[in-house]
């Protein structure tokens, strides 16, 4: 983990290696905190942090209140962290912070709360309360300590999440365009392409500090999507639709105007104008052909 240093107390017993289920027993059923307290930190130093979290779980009841109860509960999150149980030590994390507002390692233990929910983050297309927590945690965090020299690594991690979020959102308006004119289950009036414009501009609107390429990707899906509406629009309907797809590609243009969808954007733009000169008669062309093919093509996940 980078930045966490820890000041240990002096570790009286750092030579002592308790590889033996027998050694490992005999610490567990003595009765001197203070060797047991000891040994704890000597096998987190050797890498035996499963065993230093169960030794440091043992004695936050007999060492609180004492000088070694702060650090002990610190030690015992921190073990969790390194053995990679993340809920756990979240949780400890949280702990601490909460019975010490102002102790030693106050800082790492908020950063350590935001760093350890984030590792437990899953994949996009799966429930992201997590993702969310870990982001409430980070700006607390951001709040509680605003000279922290952490401050660049919990700001890269927040976009991090945040990009997972829009990435959610992102699938999930790709499954709107997806589905086009099928109707069954669908929203906003039966018109995919319409809940599919309506959730990506959310996202967009929602997450403006979302990557450029996952703003890109949502910006054109929009374009593509409000050009399908049009054209499966009603002809009473179409040319309003088809000016609405114009200020899209304008827009569009304006934020990404090197865009490596700029060939799809300008036929869309081509199209549409030819249609509205038309009062909304459809085109029988190779654009029109070309764009038949459109909702098969794979926009860029």
């Amino acid at each position: 983990m980078k930045n966490s240093r820890i000041l240990f107390l002096p570790i009286a017993l750092c030579s002592l290696l308790l590889v033996s289920c027998s050694e490992y027993s005999y610490v567990l059923k003595s009765n001197d905190y203070e060797f047991r307290y000891e040994t704890a930190k000597a096998l987190y130093a050797e890498g035996h942090y499963r065993h230093a979290a169960e030794l440091f779980s043992l004695l936050l009841a007999p060492l609180k209140g004492t000088q070694y109860g702060e650090e002990s509960l610190y030690m015992l999150a921190e073990s969790n962290l390194k053995a990679k149980d993340y809920e756990s030590a979240a949780m400890f994390f949280r702990k601490y912070y909460q019975a010490y507002p102002k102790g030693h390692y106050m800082e790492l233990a908020r950063y350590n709360t935001g760093y350890a929910l984030y590792k437990q983050t899953g994949d996009v297309r799966l429930d992201q309360t997590s993702t969310m927590e870990a982001i409430t945690e980070f700006q607390t965090f951001l709040d509680y300590c605003p000279d922290t020299n952490l401050k660049d690594q919990a700001q890269e991690i927040i976009y991090a999440l945040q990009d997972k979020l829009v990435q959610k959102e992102y699938l999930a308006a790709k499954l709107y365009y997806d589905l086009g004119t099928y109707t069954i289950n669908s929203i906003y009036g039966g018109n995919n392409y319409e809940a599919c414009v309506v959730t990506a501009q959310n996202a967009l609107k929602d997450y403006p500090y979302a990557s450029a390429s996952l703003r890109e990707d949502l910006s054109i899906l929009v374009l593509r999507a409000k050009y399908l509406l049009a054209r499966h629009s009603v002809e009473e309907k179409r040319v309003e639709r088809f000016r609405d797809t114009v200020d899209e590609y304008y827009a569009f243009q304006n934020d990404f105007p090197e865009s490596q969808y700029k060939k799809d954007a300008e036929l869309i733009f081509n199209y549409a104008e030819r249609v509205i000169a038309k009062k909304g008669a459809l085109l029988d062309d190779e654009d029109e052909i070309r764009f038949k093919k459109m909702k098969s093509e794979r926009v860029k996940n």
